[in-house]
């Protein structure tokens, strides 16, 4: 064959050699982007559900944190309360047992005027049973008439007293009178006059 003849042929040979390479390696290409097409899409599409799969961990957890404030919230609006209710509580422990205080005083002084009260009625009982059955007033017209006898007996001394008083100033008098005229008497005589004959 002449040069030109088996250089033509390599050339043909060659370029279809090319030309299948070049459609097999654009087939492949095109499955090969496919295949990454569809890989990044899965990939995106995964992305996006993770995305969405956190977006909704998130609001859930928001949700969940706000609802645990609030909880927060009101557990230290029950804490306050049950303070509050501790130390109304104490208050009223407080006047509870300062009432009971003075209502204990307040009964042992009922008490007391309770067991006077007894003991006063006791007496009037028994000064009703003495004034029924009458021997108080027999006892006070005992007193009554022994106090006359000794009135009576007191006036008797009295003028008794008042006699023998009367006697005396009697006497008294008498001898006042005798013991002036001895006076007299005795100075008549040193005077040298006549003397008073008179009986004595």
């Amino acid at each position: 064959m002449k040069p030109t003849t088996i250089i033509l042929s390599l050339v043909s040979a060659a370029l279809a050699g090319v030309a299948i390479v070049c459609v097999v390696t654009e087939n492949d290409t095109r499955a090969e982007l496919a295949k990454v097409q569809d890989e990044t899409r899965e990939q995106i599409r995964a992305a996006r559900d993770k995305q969405t799969a956190a977006e909704r961990k998130a609001a859930e957890a928001d949700v969940k944190a706000k609802a645990s404030a609030k909880d927060a919230d009101a557990a230290a609006a029950k804490v306050t309360a049950a303070a509050d209710a501790h130390k109304k509580t104490d208050e009223d422990y407080a006047a509870a047992k300062d009432a009971l205080s003075k209502n204990a005083t307040k009964i042992a002084e009922l008490e007391k005027a309770r067991s006077e009260s007894a003991a006063r009625v006791n007496e009037l009982t028994a000064e009703v049973a003495k004034l029924r059955d009458g021997s108080e007033v027999r006892e006070a017209n005992a007193k009554s008439k022994k106090a006359e006898a000794d009135l009576e007996v007191a006036s008797a001394a009295l003028r008794e007293a008042n006699s023998k008083m009367a006697e005396l100033e009697k006497s008294s008098a008498l001898l006042t009178e005798e013991n002036n005229r001895l006076k007299a008497r005795s100075r008549e005589i040193g005077s040298g006059s006549t003397p008073d004959h008179r009986p004595l």
